[in-house]
């Protein structure tokens, strides 16, 4: 009794967390995609060169892994072929593993995105979850004879609806955006706000002297102090957005950007840029045109490359560089479409919805 207990509330932990951290990707599967880029990237370096040859099938793989997340955790909570179901977590589970020691032994990528933009967790977080789960997950392997050996119809229709579900949503993310927005740039966002620290910074001064160690909460005036380190004592006040910089041949634009109201259109990729929405953006900055509406180009591309997107599109309008990860953070589009005013987020629009001029400018009146 004891034993089924224990399995029972293993099967409720381990499913949950599996559940959880899927729907969370299944929610933007497009920055799971960049997350394994990321690690493709790395290992084609480190590893083995046929890594670089996956990175185009990234999102595929991606959608892949969310959804298998979130149907493996509903299928040992439920019972639905328990001994396939704790298989597939094991080997999910030793490959995880792998990445986040992979990423903190090294530190190679910073956050391993396990749950998304929604919780932020450092490489050796990461690592040592995996591990908790790895310890959980063999206890359940271990004793995977004592697991349900058959399951009812209906578990097993709610774990095709749940696939299905979880497909579905998927794919209805990556051709929209995010149902929910974790990141930095959403909506209601004041950037030049979120640019600053929400507090003042407050460090400590690890210093030196005669062979000893001392910790100072203000840099000591005693100049006979070696100093060794500072370090940050308050990290949560620090700038939600630190990277955000827009530029030109004619210098930083960065704090132009929070002046008045823009239309700011986003490219992370020009080679990749889908062109089908082009017709109802030309429409957007033509009817835009004589509007208190400002419409910037922002790419992450050389300055040519803009210039030249906005000739043979006859915008005639502000074109800026920015860093390609930025730009992906800003938006899950590419081209994507952000509206702002004095530097808040108003709508942030993907090209599938790129919105009319009238739609626009709704958004500005109180």
């Amino acid at each position: 009794m004891i034993k089924e207990a224990f399995l029972w509330i293993l099967r409720l932990l381990v499913g949950g967390l599996f559940i959880f951290s899927g729907l969370i990707k299944v929610n933007d599967p497009v920055g799971t995609a960049i997350k394994l880029e990321e690690y493709f990237d790395v290992f084609s370096n480190d590893i083995a060169g046929f890594f670089y040859y996956l990175k185009p099938f990234a999102l595929y793989i991606g959608v892949f892994l969310v959804v298998v997340e979130v149907v493996l955790g509903v299928m040992l909570i439920l019972g639905v072929r328990s001994k396939l179901t704790v298989w597939a977590l094991g080997l999910m589970i030793l490959f995880f593993t792998f990445l986040t020691f992979y990423s903190a032994y090294f530190n190679k990528v910073t956050d391993c995105g396990c749950f998304g933009d929604a919780i932020k967790l450092t490489p050796w977080e990461s690592f040592y979850k995996d591990i908790i789960l790895l310890v959980m997950i063999s206890f359940l392997f271990f004793f995977r004879e004592s697991l349900p050996k058959s399951s009812p119809k209906w578990a097993k229709s709610i774990v095709g609806a749940v696939m299905i579900i979880s497909f579905v949503l998927s794919i209805t993310a990556i051709r929209n955006l995010p149902f929910i927005d974790f990141r930095a740039y959403k909506v209601g966002v004041n950037i030049p706000e979120a640019m600053q620290p929400s507090a003042p910074l407050l460090y400590s001064y690890v210093m030196k002297k005669d062979g000893e160690t001392v910790t100072f909460d203000q840099y000591p005036t005693d100049e006979s102090y070696e100093f060794v380190e500072m370090n940050l004592k308050n990290p949560e006040n620090l700038p939600k957005i630190s990277d955000f910089a827009v530029w030109n041949e004619d210098g930083d634009y960065s704090a132009e950007m929070f002046n008045g109201n823009k239309v700011v259109f986003l490219v992370s990729n020009m080679s990749k840029m889908n062109e089908d929405h082009l017709p109802e953006m030309d429409a957007l900055v033509q009817n835009l045109n004589g509007s208190p509406v400002e419409v910037v180009f922002v790419g992450a591309a050389t300055q040519e490359e803009i210039n030249q997107l906005i000739a043979s599109r006859n915008w005639g309008i502000t074109g800026l560089q920015a860093d390609a990860t930025v730009v992906k953070t800003m938006i899950r589009a590419n081209p994507g479409i952000m509206v702002l005013k004095n530097g808040v987020v108003l709508a942030k629009f993907h090209h599938n919805n790129t919105p009319e001029a009238g739609e626009v400018i709704d958004l500005f009146v109180p």
